[in-house]
């Protein structure tokens, strides 16, 4: 049996990324810029059921996002499209976040969705929806922790 504490904080997680996860693809849908990628999905699992663990802060939610896309890029225009590019974007995204301490498990799938798109993505990419829906992100989950006064988010060391 489920506890009630266990029951709240579940549903409170779940509403959360419900929220962001509908209004980034909203505006996505209304405007001409992109905000939303699937690795997003699983940003919301750390921001909203995590959100005191030291890879759901901004510096990493955002950070991650930005460094492990910049590689994805990098590889993908450098090399070509074959499984052993990818995974090697993969490898050096996720060193180069632990290097610059800005681990986002999430992130390691951004390298991914370089090799994977239908069609080239560019640099463009990086800032949408990259850059403006992790930092989108990262605000909703600071008005959300804020307003449900469950969390403290981000988390002052």
């Amino acid at each position: 049996m489920i506890d009630k504490q266990t029951l709240k904080q579940a549903l409170f997680a779940g509403i959360g990324g419900f929220i962001a996860i509908l209004l980034l693809a909203s505006a996505s849908k209304m405007g001409a810029a992109a905000l939303i990628m699937a690795p997003f999905g699983a940003t919301c699992v750390l921001l909203f059921a995590l959100p005191e663990a030291p890879l759901s802060q901004p510096r990493n939610v955002i950070g991650g996002h930005l460094l492990s896309a910049a590689v994805g890029l990098a590889f993908y225009s450098l090399a070509p499209n074959t499984p052993f590019f990818a995974a090697l974007a993969v490898g050096f995204a996720i060193s180069a976040m632990v290097l610059t301490k800005t681990t986002h498990p999430p992130a390691g799938a951004n390298p991914l969705l370089f090799f994977l798109a239908a069609k080239p993505l560019g640099a463009w990419f990086l800032l949408t929806p990259v850059a403006s829906g992790a930092i989108l992100l990262v605000l909703l989950a600071t008005l959300y922790h804020r307003a449900t006064g469950k969390f403290s988010y981000p988390v002052k060391r």
